[in-house]
């Protein structure tokens, strides 16, 4: 059958719902097999506990079909990378058993450490689909352990870079390929054994979606492909034409880039829902920064993208249908479009945030759809030098803080917040890897805002070393500035960060560092609350008593914030 043939049968194929429902749970089923895949086969603790990888299918045409539940980041990204591979490597040529791989953000990727894995499936000598994945290596070299230097000022600063490349051609490793990237990373066999990880999830992908194409045909596959784009499209632009129209403002801030300590950096976000479609426009945002706070395209994109998600209901579909309707201005030689070299290894942060501006500038909108500001803070923190017996070590930890409250209920506890999903490591896990105690993980009184509906709690985490020592990469947000609250709601705490030395004296530190710890040394952080909903003296004084029983809120703040003393009595 001839290519004008096969579209000829696609395009009179007629589906009936229930077959197009069953594919699409079983497309959705594969890409969350393939997650779990890399989960339970990755080397590195980022992924096996953090959980800091995604997977995604694709039309041969690269249109997002189906996601895992995992990283909207990555979701996002996932599109302009597997774009750049079939413009690099055109379907035509091709192999089964061909592995496409590639970091560089600006030649479609997000930042180094995330390294996005292509898989062409074939059925009958055609290709069917593009299975892809991505995974946030612990490391890929750069200037330090972990590949998340916030004092970076180039990219060349922050790991290897890797353009579309064929890691294997018919199944067979490039092995000139192999040795460069081994060469260039601190544990290569982490590296590799989370590499094989995604070898592994896209080969898994290939078996799952030619068991689909057998059950049911080629042609009736890409007209499903076909149906599910279309629906999606339809339903967001109707949950869209629901929303107020108009136009909408909101700014914040991040701390700072990571070189200038004190100098706040502006994020504005114009959102304009119109005509069953939204743009976002982000001109008022700072120019280009020096630190690697920038992030490029792919990234802003994220955001926008999880923002309509958010807005318009998870009973749509997620795929390329979704995003249709949505519109991005990202000026260019801005800190959401910046000139290469621009260092932006710590784009996550900024993607948060601006995902967060982007949401609350609805809320002026429709407060009611909408719930204070959570957080906005992924805590990252990378550990390096030498192990037990003397082995080199990379260890990440990424912890997370409070959820806004909303108008019906208060906020979540530690959190991950917008377009992360990560987890931190368990005690456990750490003092496995690495010569180091964790002393305590603890909710952290007082941090959620108060309001009628109080904003999520921070953790507070203790770590301390046990010898040697141990290179820290500390990448923080709101040390200084509060997550907001809504409708009279007060700010979640800020967080909070030092060090406590063995022989003495304690250094705070300011949002970002990269130091050495010794034997004896404490690291303490204390992450940030979110945003309170409504009146704290309209809280129901049950839900404030039970609090404070929990050690969620003190008994000062009860009297002074909420007006009622520990025993549910008035203290005025």
């Amino acid at each position: 059958m001839s290519g004008n043939d096969n579209a000829a049968g696609v395009a009179s194929t007629v589906v009936d719902p229930f077959t197009i429902e069953i594919v699409r749970y079983k497309l959705e089923g594969i890409a969350n097999e393939m997650c779990t895949t890399m989960l339970r086969s990755a080397f590195s603790s980022i992924v096996k506990e953090g959980r800091d990888a995604s997977a995604s299918l694709f039309t041969p045409q690269g249109d997002a079909l189906a996601q895992s539940s995992s990283i909207p980041i990555h979701l996002a990204t996932l599109i302009p990378a597997v774009g750049q591979i079939l413009k690099t490597y055109p379907l035509h040529t091709m192999q089964q058993g061909d592995v496409y791989i590639l970091n560089d953000p600006y030649c479609g990727g997000t930042h180094l450490p995330d390294i996005a894995a292509a898989v062409p499936v074939f059925h009958r000598g055609r290709i069917i689909a593009i299975g892809a994945t991505m995974v946030h290596h612990q490391d890929v070299g750069g200037m330090t352990a972990g590949s998340v230097p916030p004092n970076a000022t180039e990219i060349f600063q922050e790991g290897i870079r890797i353009p579309p490349v064929r890691l294997m051609e018919a199944g067979r490793p490039n092995e000139t390929l192999v040795a460069m990237l081994r060469q260039n990373v601190r544990v290569p066999d982490m590296f590799m054994g989370d590499l094989n990880a995604q070898i592994a999830a896209g080969n898994l992908c290939a078996r799952r979606l030619r068991d689909v194409v057998e059950s049911c045909g080629d042609n009736l596959l890409a007209a499903i492909y076909g149906e599910l784009l279309t629906r999606s499209e339809t339903l967001t632009r109707q949950a869209l034409g629901r929303l107020p129209q108009g136009t909408f403002r909101h700014v914040d801030f991040l701390d700072n880039d990571g070189i200038e300590l004190d100098r706040r950096v502006r994020i504005e976000v114009a959102v304009t829902i119109r005509d069953n479609a939204i743009h976002f426009d982000l001109s008022g945002t700072d120019a280009q920064l020096r630190g690697p706070f920038n992030c490029v395209p792919s990234g802003i994109h994220a955001a926008g993208y999880y923002t309509v998600r958010a807005l318009t209901g998870s009973q749509i579909p997620t795929n390329a249908g979704c995003f249709r309707p949505v519109s991005l201005h990202l000026p260019k030689h801005t800190l959401v479009n910046p000139e290469e070299p621009a260092p932006v290894n710590s784009r996550t942060a900024t993607v948060i945030r601006v995902a967060g501006t982007m949401i609350h500038a609805i809320a002026k909108a429709a407060p009611e759809r909408v719930p204070a500001a959570a957080s906005g803070e992924l805590l990252v923190m990378a550990f390096g030098g030498n192990g037990y017996d003397d082995k080199r070590i990379v260890v990440g930890d990424m912890i997370a803080g409070g959820g806004g409250a909303s108008a019906r209920r208060d906020g979540v506890d530690s959190l991950d917040c917008y377009t992360s999903n990560s987890m931190n490591l368990s005690a456990e896990a750490l003092e496995l890897e690495a010569p180091l105690r964790a002393h305590r993980f603890a909710l952290r009184p007082d941090s959620g805002g108060p309001g009628k509906f109080r904003g999520g709690l921070g953790v507070l985490r203790e770590y301390e070393v046990l010898e040697g020592e141990i290179s820290l990469t500390h990448r923080g947000e709101r040390h200084y500035t509060g997550a907001p609250g809504l409708a009279g709601g007060h700010c979640g705490a800020m967080a909070h960060s030092l060090i406590r030395r063995r022989g003495g004296g304690t250094e705070t530190i300011p949002s970002k560092i990269v130091t050495s710890l010794h034997k004896g040394d404490r690291l303490v952080v204390e992450t940030a609350g979110g945003g309170g909903h409504g009146d704290p003296r309209q809280r129901d004084r049950v839900a404030t008593v039970q609090d404070v029983r929990n050690g969620k809120v003190t008994a000062a703040a009860a009297r002074e914030i909420y007006g009622i003393t520990a025993n549910g009595g008035s203290a005025e």
